[in-house]
């Protein structure tokens, strides 16, 4: 993953993945077909680790702290496959399988915020009649950016990011409290 990070897709060969891990490139073709079949496990397991994350909005607490810890938690899972996502984003676009699936990623990915959303209206304060599902295609459309993105940014900009998603998120689906600023509602 992290060859896949700083090289890319394309520029990163089998060799340098078996000499990374310590492997003999026929030990490499041992587990793995080739270097597509790897990205694929990687993606896969991403996947895997996604669909485990526990994202139900604790009912009782401030909307704006439990905003940011779901969008922290998920990050926090993410960042581990931020050279696979980045070799992800190379590959689909020169592969149409991997896009097919890139789309039916992000297709998923777009249903669970949606689900989030809807679980987080429910919430006392929310606004009502808000449409959720064309805020979560854009917020799954960012976060997903904000990963392949979050390889090559300085260290601080990531927390800075989501915090500007939590208040994005947070002022789209709840009213303000009377007298409290952004800043103090973290």
């Amino acid at each position: 993953m992290r060859l896949f990070g700083e090289r890319g897709y394309e520029k990163t060969s089998v060799e340098e993945i078996a000499r990374r891990a310590h492997l003999a490139v026929g030990g490499f073709y041992q587990h793995f077909k080739s270097k597509r079949q790897l990205l694929v496990a990687l993606m896969d397991e991403l996947v895997d680790h996604l669909s485990r994350l526990e994202l139900r909005p604790a009912a009782a607490g401030d909307p704006r702290a439990v905003i940011h810890t779901l969008i922290s938690t998920a990050f926090d899972r993410d960042l581990a496959y931020l050279g696979a996502y980045r070799a992800w984003e190379e590959a689909v676009l020169s592969d149409r399988e991997l896009a097919r699936k890139h789309t039916a990623l992000h297709a998923w990915t777009t249903g669970r915020v949606t689900a989030v959303f809807a679980a987080l209206q429910r919430l006392p304060g929310a606004r009502p009649g808000v449409d959720v599902a064309p805020l979560a295609r854009v917020m799954d459309t960012f976060f997903w950016s904000l990963l392949a993105q979050a390889v090559r940014m300085p260290r601080r900009e990531l927390p800075e990011s989501i915090g500007a998603a939590t208040d994005l998120i947070y002022h789209a689906l709840f009213a303000d409290q009377a007298g409290r600023t952004p800043a103090q509602g973290r």
